[in-house]
């Protein structure tokens, strides 16, 4: 005899009677994958989500206000004192072109000017998506 107290007599939210037997969290299957009966269905590729292939236009990230070739003729031609990274906004490496050039006295100038010449002509052929095509918040240049 059940009384209206019972727990074998009470409904269950998740269906049946309580107890473990209608709750999903309670019932030992696994949450979120397929149920028993129900074959795991794997998507094609190249359809596997956001993240396969060309990422859509809203999750491209925004292009700012600085140059692509401004940047990299800065490069070119001012790099021995990081111009460039200073335009860009990489401080530390701008300041390390800078030290290298001005604590040497100019003996080690040679050596900013090649790293200052290398980044201009990385700067100017990058294409968008590409590390050498942002500044330093992440911001793509303007071709």
């Amino acid at each position: 005899m059940s009384t209206p107290n019972d727990p074998a007599s009470q409904t269950n939210p998740y269906g049946g009677q309580s107890g473990n037997s209608g709750n999903p969290y309670q019932s030992g299957q696994p949450y979120g994958g397929p149920q028993q009966g129900q074959p795991y269905q794997q998507q094609p590729y190249g359809q596997q989500g956001p993240y396969g292939g060309q990422q859509p236009p809203y999750m491209q990230p925004p292009t700012g206000q600085k140059s692509k070739i401004v940047a990299g003729i800065l490069g070119i031609l001012l790099g021995v004192f990081g111009v460039h990274n200073f335009y860009l906004g990489n401080t530390g490496k701008a300041v390390a072109q800078l030290l290298i050039t001005v604590v040497s006295v100019g003996t080690l100038a040679v050596i900013s000017s090649i790293w200052g010449l290398v980044e201009g002509i990385l700067i100017l052929v990058s294409k968008p998506g590409d590390p050498w095509h942002r500044d330093a918040r992440g911001f793509e240049l303007q071709d």
